[in-house]
């Protein structure tokens, strides 16, 4: 992402967690765990919207960290249709963020997988701030988010995803009441509309 980018890697259940860690000059104000789109499709922690997610969290103050599920780039294992990856993110949040304020990302089938993390993680920390976006609400059971949590969740999506279709992620939210940012005209990616998502996310953290 820049020329401070750390390099780390983690222990998770099938080995080795590749991951870059960027940080906010001065103290932060704490770790975001950010989780990349489907493996299986080019899904990597280089993804151009978990790059936008973490120069956001940067840019208020937080540190960020991104990492590679399990069978992608450097990380060991292989792919396990969500349930070894929230394993991933979990264990990259208990090594990079084992206390302090927490913030949970993820982007398409990594918003899937960072809803079953806030989900397993809530009764035993805080977590400060939680972002969704693009969440494949069509494609797999994303977990409903505790009531407690919903204002300080950020769900975005574009207006005309042809991979999720907004009407898959109206359905979720609407039996949780949970409010859904729509970018118009967004696609899946929200090309050409990174500067507007990231500018969503920071006025939310602000």
């Amino acid at each position: 992402m820049n020329a401070h980018t750390e390099i780390l890697s983690f222990a998770g259940a099938a080995g080795t967690i590749e991951a870059r860690r960027d940080m906010p000059a001065g103290t932060p104000r704490g770790m975001a765990v950010i989780a990349h789109p489907h493996p299986l499709f080019g899904g990597t922690l280089d993804n151009k919207v978990v790059q936008t997610l973490a120069r956001a969290f940067v840019q208020c103050g937080w540190g960020a960290v991104r990492f590679n599920f399990r069978g992608v780039g450097q990380s060991a294992g292989v792919h396990d249709e969500g349930r070894g990856e929230r394993d991933d993110m979990l264990a990259v949040v208990r090594q990079a963020a084992p206390e302090g304020p927490l913030a949970l990302a993820g982007f398409s089938f990594g918003a899937f997988v960072a809803s079953h993390a806030l989900a397993a993680l809530w009764a035993q920390r805080e977590v400060r701030h939680a972002v969704l976006v693009g969440t494949a609400a069509s494609r797999f059971e994303v977990a409903a988010l505790p009531p407690e949590a919903h204002l300080r969740t950020l769900v975005i999506h574009g207006e005309h995803d042809q991979t999720v279709p907004l009407s898959a992620v109206l359905d979720w939210a609407r039996p949780q009441t949970l409010p859904v940012t729509v970018v118009p005209g967004g696609g899946h990616f929200f090309h050409g509309q990174l500067p507007l998502l990231k500018g969503l996310v920071v006025r939310h953290l602000q």
